[in-house]
């Protein structure tokens, strides 16, 4: 049984699904310009904030939003409702960048929530998913659970394997779930994440992540860490924890330091955002960011 849920513990979580939407909806302005990274770069670096009047989220948050409907319905992960909840919001709107694993598996749900444990292992020839998409949802969870980090990790185990069958695949949603706990605490460091993850490449590249120091440049960072460009857990939540550990009171800091990464920039900055928002919010964010992001309600 999952601990006893506290109001500050439900604050702390909306806390995070708000950063959680405002990183991926910001992160994702960016795609468009990627077909010259040099001009897409110079504009992050001159923190020139994109110009659409209108950002709408992606799958991140759409899942994100599915794992707090389960956790505000039971107190905890419970995975079948957790199954249906992901392929309810998946058949609502498709359109939300989703990825080939998810298409193929979250229709089946649809027909059977129950069957997620051998329709998940079946994705990729028998591997299940070691893709970031279990890390990018799961910050609000770690909020949900921040006074007892045993259970963040036991129930982003849970979240996790709803359709990430692969060791990698649930060890950065545990990464991601823990950081956001620490977040919330004020303990937030790369060892003392590494510390609660599973063996394997995500917590090797925690650990080398621990070692890149926080004044050097975030794309430098990217480079040795991975930005999300195999869109592999092990190749994302390393960098987006090191800019969360970065900026752990500077949500907006936060974000253009994970941009300047490039890469799976909307799940990157979904990840950074959820851990730093957890502690901060969002309100001394700049109000048109605000303003232009898409809803929650």
């Amino acid at each position: 049984m999952a601990s006893m849920t506290t109001t500050a513990n439900v604050q702390a979580a909306r806390r995070s699904l708000e950063g959680l939407a405002l990183g991926d909806a910001f992160g994702e302005r960016w795609f468009p310009l990627f077909r010259d990274s040099g001009t897409v770069y110079d504009k992050i670096l001159a923190r020139r904030v994109p110009e659409e009047p209108h950002w709408p989220w992606t799958d991140d948050t759409a899942m994100a939003r599915g794992i707090m409907r389960v956790l505000d319905e039971h107190g905890e992960i419970r995975q079948t409702p957790l199954a249906n909840s992901f392929s309810m919001i998946f058949m609502a709107d498709q359109a939300r960048g989703y990825g080939s694993g998810m298409h193929e598996l979250l229709p089946q749900l649809m027909e059977d929530a129950s069957a997620w444990p051998v329709l998940t292992r079946r994705l990729f020839g028998g591997e299940g998913s070691l893709g970031n998409g279990a890390a990018m949802r799961v910050a609000p969870l770690g909020a949900w659970f921040s006074a007892d980090l045993e259970q963040v990790v036991v129930q982003a185990e849970l979240s996790a394997r709803v359709t990430h069958a692969h060791p990698q695949g649930v060890a950065g949603a545990v990464a991601v779930a823990v950081a956001a706990a620490l977040s919330v605490r004020g303990e937030l460091s790369m060892r003392s994440v590494a510390e609660r993850t599973p063996g394997g490449p995500v917590r090797d590249g925690l650990l080398r992540a621990a070692d890149v120091p926080l004044t050097a440049e975030p794309r430098q960072a990217a480079e040795l860490l991975g930005s999300g460009y195999r869109i592999r857990a092990d190749d994302t939540v390393p960098f987006a924890l090191w800019t969360a550990t970065r900026h752990p009171d500077d949500l907006e800091a936060a974000l253009w330091s994970t941009a300047e990464g490039l890469g799976d920039v909307d799940t990157t900055c979904a990840i950074t955002g959820g851990i730093v928002a957890a502690r901060t919010g969002v309100g001394a964010m700049p109000g048109e960011w605000l303003e232009r992001r898409e809803s929650l309600a």
